[in-house]
């Protein structure tokens, strides 16, 4: 978590504490919810980016040589809205994989579409078919899962994960 994550979510707890002190319980229950579901959010993005970047690890001690890279507060468009989060940039050769993950954090940077938490693309360079648009959604146990929403709503599993470093490695079954 960044310094200005982790000053966020003291700002939020703050808020919420003075908005229950005050009465005003819809404002805090709001600003409970927010606190969970950027948790939520916090909490699916890690997983996806840190399963990309522990596989890579994996390949790279079998004998690849996948180069990574990490960028923060990276911006992305899905649709006409805006996210911000992380990037995750894997490089084999000519052959790039990105993996961006993230929510909208101002009204003017819109929404995430389906109900979604948070939202994300895999994105294979030169090879659009291989790519996945991801959506961050709460499971019935309440648990953050991603969705591949061009593969019919498919959850993301390891596998999937996995599939996507054998095209990054160019060894496609």
């Amino acid at each position: 978590m960044s310094e200005l994550d982790e000053a966020w979510a003291s700002a939020l707890a703050e808020a919420e504490q003075k908005a229950r002190l005050a009465g005003r319980r819809d404002v805090a229950d709001y600003l409970a919810l927010r606190n969970s579901n950027d948790l939520l959010r916090t909490a699916g993005i890690d997983w996806l980016l840190t399963s990309f970047t522990n596989l890579a690890g994996d390949a790279n001690r079998a004998g690849a040589s996948i180069q990574l890279s990490r960028t923060d507060s990276h911006r992305f468009h899905i649709g006409n809205s805006t996210m911000v989060g992380r990037l995750v940039t894997l490089t084999n050769g000519i052959r790039r994989l990105s993996v961006e993950a993230g929510w909208p954090r101002a009204p003017r940077d819109g929404i995430v579409r389906g109900g979604g938490l948070a939202a994300g693309h895999i994105l294979h360079l030169g090879i659009r078919s291989a790519s996945d648009e991801l959506l961050l959604s709460k499971s019935s146990a309440g648990l953050p899962q991603w969705i591949m929403v061009n593969r019919n709503g498919l959850l993301l599993h390891e596998s999937d994960i996995r599939r996507h470093l054998q095209i990054l490695l160019d060894l496609r079954t």
